[in-house]
């Protein structure tokens, strides 16, 4: 069954959204949960015929029985998986918004859950039950529940679906609302009711057995939803109103689909998306940590992660200075009136760290880049000559999260933004917007992202700066993304109070969608610290401020590509491009000067030994290495190696001086061996 997901389904903030199982062309012309099976399979073959040719050269009849050879019934069941799923239909996965019926069946869905609660748990108490992206939830106040009674909970719910009761709307008046929650006691019921300003107040029931606030919409019964597409997820604890003042509340997570070739779909994918968990795949390789000793959410890169980190600070560093950017470093900390000037302290302290007293002085840890490079500015009176000035910064900051919404490398305490500033007049807007445009399209295209989603934010109610600043700085945003040729979608009211903004999402190879890039013109830091430049009259005039980032943070985007690559990271990135592997110890010196070479040639390369051949191939497998050289009694003698690609198979023996060649090409190329 060949995969294609469109949904805007979402887990979690951060993952399942808008769908297409695909990798980037860069990587692999495409993708599927099964096409994954099948190239893995293929890969396998590969590997395993490698194996078996190095096993045959390097070990003899008496000790094979030992190695650690490839299952091959595994591998032969693999590739029959493959060619059983290639002759299957293609699935096209529906969204709540390109399907009223899913909405409704996911709706309904959360309603006979609620139900089902009720009747095995009478003492359980409702709260909301809304349809979300991927299916729905509902929050009860009620003991702690386990997987087992959520498998209780769903046979009743197939019960229920199975007695094909109706969903009938009632309109009742407030007063004999409130009397009917005051009847069957459910204290949140009439909290919600207190919420609902308009009137009358509706209700749904299901058949004459329950019932539940709700303005819809749903399907005209339980009968109208199929069972075998329904599944219970998860469950997991949800403070009331979101309140941790107020009752902890035991969420129930569902999925929900039209059919149950849907929900295998959306299952496949849901495994794809825990196989890449960047969580996992971090501990896995040993590119990051999170240790508890430190405190929650702050990150160490360990040597193969701070590698990438040094690839991509390197290339956001060339890429910016060939656009004309000066970079800056920083202090992390300032006094709290720089803040105060900010309008941090007002409007953001609850994200802030507390203060810190040096010599009677109160300093804050930064939350932010942006007045540091207005202090920069600030050195020296400007011309509007000088415009633009473009200044740029990996700057570390430091926010407070709660412990419970910290999340591996997509929520932390510390991190460092790819943060620039952009001080321009008011006809450089356009521009200097087209130039960012550009300069991030180049540097995502690096990283193998070629597919966005764009939105573009205009003024909200309360907004500060003229009408005719905020209607040329939106056109300007407008007509720059227009000239990009870029499609996206218009957000009225949703910018920022200081200024129209541009946000993109970067699609992953599983088609979810991560928010990177912001492009945000800001009135407001201007005029805060009254930054002024002297036009052609001799006038002093203030500036227009463009803030931007491309990556985010490069935490977040390092978690990102974990997970688009799945850690399988392509050779001109990975922290190791080619591992060294001797037969026996006595090749150890020939490897050593191997690895010497290649490392003088700018490859990245180790050499591991101390175990048997094939123990060593499966090692370097499983850590994801892209190249392998074995190294053997011939290859010494001939001074060369036999290397194995995890992209391209066996490529045979070869010089080193070949191997250096071909090698750097590729990574020069950026191309797959």
């Amino acid at each position: 069954m060949m995969i294609v997901l469109q949904t805007m389904a979402s887990l979690t903030s951060h993952s399942l959204f808008n769908y297409s199982l695909r990798l980037c062309p860069t990587r692999r012309p495409s993708f599927s949960p099964h096409s994954t099976v099948k190239r893995l399979a293929e890969r396998e073959i590969k590997f395993s015929a490698f194996y078996n040719k190095i096993n045959r050269r390097y070990t003899s009849s008496s000790s094979a029985v030992a190695t650690d050879s490839v299952d091959t019934a595994v591998v032969a069941n693999e590739r029959d998986k493959a060619s059983n799923d290639a002759s299957n239909e293609k699935v096209v996965l529906p969204t709540n918004e390109s399907s009223e019926r899913l909405l409704r069946i996911r709706h309904s869905c959360a309603h006979v859950m609620a139900m089902a609660v009720q009747k095995l748990y009478p003492d359980a108490k409702v709260t909301i039950g809304p349809w979300i992206d991927n299916g729905f939830y509902y929050d009860f106040d009620m003991e702690p529940l386990t997987d087992k009674d959520l498998k209780r909970i769903k046979k009743e719910m197939d019960r229920i679906i199975g007695r094909n009761l109706s969903l009938i709307r009632e309109e009742v008046t407030r007063d004999e609302a409130q009397r009917r929650i005051m009847a069957i006691n459910e204290p949140y019921k009439m909290e919600i009711l207190d919420s609902i300003k308009e009137d009358p107040i509706t209700i749904y029931h299901i058949g004459n057995e329950w019932w539940d606030l709700c303005a819809g919409p749903h399907v005209e019964s339980t009968g109208n939803i199929n069972r075998k597409a329904v599944e219970l997820e998860s469950v997991a604890g949800a403070y009331w109103r979101g309140d941790i003042n107020k009752p902890m509340l035991q969420r129930i997570y569902g999925t929900a689909w039209e059919n149950d070739v849907q929900l295998k779909a959306y299952l496949h994918f849901k495994e794809e998306a825990k196989r890449r968990d960047h969580r996992r795949l971090g501990q896995d390789l040993d590119l990051f940590s999170i240790q508890d000793e430190a405190g929650g959410g702050l990150v160490f890169w360990h040597p193969k992660g701070a590698v990438i980190r040094h690839i991509i600070e390197d290339a956001w560093k060339k890429i910016h200075m060939e656009h004309g950017y000066d970079l800056l470093y920083t202090p992390h900390v300032a006094k709290v009136d720089l803040w105060k000037i900010s309008g941090h302290l007002d409007f953001y302290r609850e994200n802030m760290y507390d203060q810190m007293k040096i010599e009677e002085e109160l300093y804050q840890l930064r939350p932010m880049n942006c007045p540091y490079h207005i202090l920069v500015y600030k050195r020296k009176l400007h011309s509007y000559r000088d415009f633009p000035i473009r200044v740029a910064e990996l700057g570390t900051v430091y926010r407070y999260e709660l412990s419970g919404s910290l999340h591996g490398l997509f929520r932390v305490r510390g991190f460092t933004q790819d943060d620039a500033h952009i001080f321009c007049l008011d006809d450089q807007i356009k521009d200097e917007i087209r130039g960012v445009l550009d300069l991030t399209e180049e540097i995502l295209l690096q990283f193998g992202f070629s597919k966005y989603e764009v939105n573009l934010s205009t003024r909200p109610e309360k907004a500060v700066g003229g009408d005719d600043i905020w209607e040329k700085a939106t056109s300007a945003l407008k007509d720059a993304l227009d000239d990009k040729g870029w499609s996206y979608q218009i957000d009225e009211g949703g910018g920022a109070f200081y200024g129209p903004k541009i946000d993109l999402k970067i699609e992953d190879a599983l088609g979810r969608k991560w928010q990177c890039s912001t492009i945000q013109v800001d009135f407001n830091l201007p005029q805060r610290f009254d930054i002024t430049y002297v036009d052609s009259n001799s006038e002093k005039k203030r500036p227009i401020m463009i803030h931007r980032a491309v990556l985010g943070s490069l935490e977040r985007f390092f978690g990102v590509l974990i997970e688009h690559y799945a850690g399988d990271f392509p050779l001109w990135l990975s922290p190791i491009q080619a591992r060294i592997l001797p037969v026996t110890d006595s090749q150890l010196e020939y490897c050593n000067e191997v690895t010497r070479i290649l490392k003088a040639s700018g490859i990245r390369a180790e050499v591991n030994s101390g175990e048997r051949l094939p123990k060593l191939i499966r090692n370097a497998e499983k850590q994801k290495i892209p190249l392998m050289a074995v190294v053997g009694p011939k290859e010494v003698e001939t001074q060369a190696v036999t290397i194995r690609s995890r992209f391209g198979g066996e490529l045979g023996t070869m010089t080193i001086n070949d191997f250096v060649i071909k090698t750097k090409s590729a990574i020069e190329n950026r191309t797959f061996y």
